[in-house]
């Protein structure tokens, strides 16, 4: 939001925030509509988390930003927002050999080690984003800045799967 934050007086005035700077520097502020998570700093920094859309996002500052103006705290400049990270959800359809896919795909960009993590993490370079992909054929795809990316992400990793031979 651009200016110091006196998160001691919004905590006290928020109801429902939850404020505890021994364990988390941040205040946390819980939203039911639309469901988010807004995490504010003292530096004046704002972190929105949950929402399904830009709109949701917009929604929900706007919303925090009242609530905090309703406390008598003045926010002095218009937000800007910045999408950072996307995660989205997709499935190949069928299910997938991760022990083969991580031989197929080179261990320079692959992380998989089943004793410790179901998934196996691919790294990919154009678009960059990060790929956890399980046996069942469910991915994830997380770092994406806009939907493209993850479309793009999805696209390169199934054309690499069939052309390795490891999905049908």
């Amino acid at each position: 939001m651009g200016t110091e934050l006196d998160l001691p007086t919004i905590a006290s005035s928020l109801e429902g925030s939850e404020y505890e700077p021994e364990r988390f520097p941040g205040l946390i502020y819980r939203l039911k509509e639309p469901k988010t998570a807004t995490l504010l700093f003292h530096s004046g920094k704002v972190v929105c988390t949950g929402a399904k859309s830009l709109e949701q996002v917009k929604m929900a500052i706007e919303k925090v930003t009242k609530q905090i103006e309703k406390a008598g705290i003045h926010i002095k400049i218009e937000p800007k927002i910045e999408v950072q990270n996307i995660v989205a959800s997709s499935d190949l359809g069928q299910s997938i050999n991760l022990n083969a896919i991580a031989i197929t795909l080179g261990l320079e960009r692959v992380e998989y080690e089943p004793e410790q993590f179901p998934g196996l993490v691919y790294r990919l370079d154009v678009p960059k984003v990060v790929l956890l992909l399980f046996g069942s054929g469910k991915l994830v795809c997380t770092g994406a800045r806009k939907p493209q990316d993850v479309e793009d992400a999805v696209d390169k990793i199934t054309i690499e799967l069939r052309a390795a031979g490891q999905l049908r």
